[in-house]
């Protein structure tokens, strides 16, 4: 379609559109004038991002978009709107109307939950960590009023979040507290009836003296068996049988230097040898007890080593028994000490989630009090007209053209030759210049080619 047809479309069809258009521009109008007023007030909350004293955690720069986004979900949910509901007013308008209309629905609390959450609207800030909360309302106080409880319901619902976990872990934990101090107990319990049991005092006193005796009596028994080693004195090794042998050596010297000369009845020969005899008597006496000495020797060192031999055994059966004591204190004490950090842990935990629990601030803040807004929100009535204005126009040109379809018609020379797909010849012009048509201007260069085809 030409821009041609187009107009010629319009000029046929200027009634029915320029209708549509006061029609449109009458309902803006009766909008205008009839619409309830309507304001906007903001509430804005801050989403702090420092360290949290209590929770000892904190967001790093800015906040992340997942988190915005959970935050402005807790604002919309029916627990906030809930929370709202509570802290209004009963008689606080529009409750009391909404109330009213409730009265006969299935559930009361939730369809208003609902409709107060219709006029709600929360955008986060560009750019910043700030939740702008709005409501709109009929008058500049109420509004206020609803975006304040507004923004209060959620700093308590924020904050029932984030106490109600702790609340319910502090319970657990304390559960885990006193059995973790039940098993500390019990485990303390077995390792003192143990010492109690086996006589220990501590871990390594009497284990170290045990120890110690047990090499002393090693080292006694390599030194005895390195005497035996060096061999038992005998006999022969005896200073006075030596000094004896020496004595009758030469007493039978004399007596063979004696004979030569003497008779053996003589006096002297007789003295020489009965001091002779007293000598080997004598040899013979100090031999005897010497090898009595020694074979004494020999078997009181064997009866030593015995006896050395048989207390080292003995001393390392009980040293191997206290190590085994040592080894079963070892693990009493490793599941106490065991125990004990467990307690510790669960402890620390405890503390760390009952002063959570007791927490009365989140990292949510707002940041000042709603004002009462103004000026209504919206567009004005001026705004209204022109938007009204444009939208009509649409309309009637769009009316003008569904008109056409449904009835079409041939308002010109470029209508009738697409309708019979045949070249024009020639036309006739209208009897007055106000009822030509806007076709009509190209005339004289039609009727040329016409006569020129002719």
């Amino acid at each position: 379609m030409s821009l041609h047809q187009l107009f010629s479309i319009l000029r046929a069809r200027r009634a029915a559109a320029g209708l549509i258009l006061l029609v449109t521009l009458a309902v803006a109008l009766a909008w205008v004038l009839l619409r309830p007023p309507a304001y906007t007030a903001h509430a804005p909350v801050l989403v702090d991002v420092r360290l949290d004293p209590v929770g000892g955690t904190a967001l790093q720069g800015m906040v992340a978009p997942s988190y915005m986004a959970t935050q402005i979900d807790i604002v919309k949910s029916d627990r906030v709107a809930e929370r709202v509901l509570q802290l209004l007013p009963a008689d606080q308008e529009p409750i009391k109307d909404w109330t009213e209309q409730a009265q006969g629905k299935n559930a009361p609390q939730a369809w208003l939950a609902h409709k107060i959450q219709t006029y709600l609207d929360v955008k986060p800030a560009r750019e910043s960590n700030i939740v702008n909360i709005s409501w709109t309302g009929r008058s500049p106080a109420e509004a206020a009023k609803v975006a304040n409880t507004f923004a209060q319901a959620y700093l308590d619902v924020s904050l029932e979040i984030k106490t109600n976990p702790a609340k319910r872990y502090a319970e657990w934990f304390d559960d885990q507290v006193k059995a973790s101090r039940d098993r500390l107990q019990a485990s303390q319990d077995k390792l003192t009836a143990f010492q109690q049991q086996a006589g220990i005092v501590t871990s390594d006193e009497r284990s170290d003296f045990e120890t110690a005796r047990l090499t002393q009596l090693t080292q006694q028994l390599a030194v005895l068996q390195n005497r035996g080693l060096a061999g038992t004195p005998s006999a022969e090794s005896n200073p006075t049988v030596n000094n004896l042998r020496s004595e009758v050596a030469r007493a039978e010297s004399k007596v063979e230097e004696s004979s030569a000369t003497m008779g053996s009845a003589h006096p002297t020969m007789q003295r020489l040898r009965a001091e002779l005899a007293s000598l080997k008597s004598r040899l013979l006496s100090e031999t005897s007890h010497a090898s009595g000495v020694a074979a004494g020797g020999a078997q009181s060192q064997k009866a030593r080593e015995q006896e050395l031999q048989k207390a080292i055994d003995e001393q390392k059966a009980k040293v191997l028994a206290l190590n085994r004591q040592r080894g079963q204190l070892s693990v009493f004490q490793r599941e106490v000490d065991s125990a004990q950090k467990a307690y510790e842990a669960v402890s620390a935990s405890a503390a760390q989630s009952r002063l959570q629990a007791l927490s009365n601030q989140t990292n949510m803040v707002r940041i000042a009090s709603t004002v009462e807004p103004t000026e209504r929100s919206g567009l004005s009535g001026m705004q209204t007209m022109i938007v009204a204005l444009f939208g009509g126009l649409l309309l009637a040109l769009a009316g003008a053209l569904l008109l056409e379809l449904g009835n079409r018609r041939v308002r010109s020379v470029a209508d009738l030759s697409m309708v019979t797909r045949l070249p024009i010849l020639a036309t006739i012009p209208t009897a007055g210049p106000a009822l030509m048509p806007l076709a009509l201007q190209n005339t004289p260069r039609r009727l040329s080619l016409a006569r020129s085809i002719a």
